[in-house]
């Protein structure tokens, strides 16, 4: 089971910004794929971005895709959402999670368990 703590998130106007912070605890996340997911009230949870391991095969949204950025810094352990340009539909619950591969090596936004974390809230206001 993977055990991860959210935080960073916070409320901001349209255009600004924000950093997510992922933090992995009992295992070294540079052995995993890593993603993050968002859920908004009443929406079904979805993929915003993830990255292979060796942080050399990253995906996103087309929602995202331009405006954030996806990292990793291996001695802190934690994984990283840079939010640029937010938009009031980028408002969500942001979660992360160990995601599956593909064959290529490439992440995938399938979840390798149920397991998810309390999240950090993003508000982006109209």
């Amino acid at each position: 089971q993977s055990h991860f703590v959210e935080s960073g998130g916070g409320l901001v106007q349209p255009g600004g910004s924000l950093r997510l912070s992922c933090a992995a605890s009992g295992f070294s996340l540079d052995n995993y794929h890593i993603g993050w997911f968002r859920q908004a009230p009443g929406k079904e949870r979805e993929g915003v971005s993830c990255n292979s391991g060796n942080g050399r095969n990253p995906n996103y949204a087309y929602s995202v895709k331009g405006r954030f950025a996806i990292s990793k810094d291996n001695a802190k352990n934690t994984v990283y959402l840079q939010m640029n340009s937010l938009k009031p539909e980028d408002t969500a619950v942001y979660y992360c999670a160990v995601v599956h591969p593909f064959p290529d090596n490439r992440c995938s936004f399938r979840p390798l368990d149920d397991y998810w974390g309390q999240g950090t809230q993003v508000t982006v206001s109209s």
